[in-house]
């Protein structure tokens, strides 16, 4: 299974109002420090639609970057209940889904 695979699959298990941070992610899939090969991944994702790349956050709280934009980022993170103020997630640790 290629990489890219290997983490979209992951991502998958991320419930609907739940977040992942790019390091979680990657650890979960035995990546060590591979947040930016994350994030590269993410960016690339053919299936947004289906797999749900706006799930994964930065370690920090802020919702990072996505290819349609920040604010569309945050509006479907809105929509499945995410709380966001000035570009960060409120209640993060609630929020964060664990693999």
């Amino acid at each position: 299974m290629k990489l890219e695979e290997k983490v979209y699959k992951k991502l998958l298990e991320v419930p609907k109002g739940k977040v992942t941070t790019y390091r979680e992610l990657a650890k979960a899939i035995g990546l060590k420090n591979g947040q930016r090969v994350i994030g590269r991944i993410m960016n690339k994702n053919p299936y947004p639609v289906i797999i749900p790349c706006h799930r994964v956050i930065k370690s920090d709280g802020k919702i990072g970057g996505y290819a349609w934009g920040e604010k569309v980022k945050a509006k479907m993170l809105s929509n499945e209940g995410i709380r966001i103020k000035n570009g960060k997630i409120l209640d993060v640790k609630k929020a964060i889904y664990r693999f």
